[in-house]
């Protein structure tokens, strides 16, 4: 056995610097895109700069792009069950004007009398 043995992959530090500054333009270009108005864009501009650079520190500063595919597997379930939660909170919100305005349970005595 030798006196050193590999710990999983290093990555060079130059991938780290220009990671670092990749996030740091991303940081500039979302706070001079919240000055622009682009009306309901601003939001969907916003989001997929954070995506962009939530997807780097993820591959890149977690080391999930050299990970074995079980870890893999851990995160894109995990993203996959935050998926779900969104669609039903969404589905939730977005359906709350079907509900017809609440009222008495005496408004209901007309269409009652019918079956009694």
């Amino acid at each position: 056995m030798s006196g050193q043995e590999p710990h999983g992959h290093v990555v060079p530090v130059g991938t780290y610097l220009g990671i670092f500054l990749a996030l740091i333009a991303m940081t500039g270009i979302t706070t001079g895109v919240a000055y622009i108005d682009l009306g309901p864009a601003n939001t969907v501009v916003a989001l997929a700069i954070a995506v962009v650079k939530m997807l780097l520190v993820v591959l890149f500063f977690m080391h999930v792009k050299y990970s074995p595919g079980l870890t893999r597997l851990v995160i894109v379930a995990g993203f996959f069950w935050l998926a779900i939660m969104v669609a039903m909170t969404l589905s939730d919100e977005l359906t709350r004007h079907w509900t017809p305005e609440s009222g008495p349970w005496s408004m209901l005595l007309p269409f009652l009398t019918k079956f009694f």
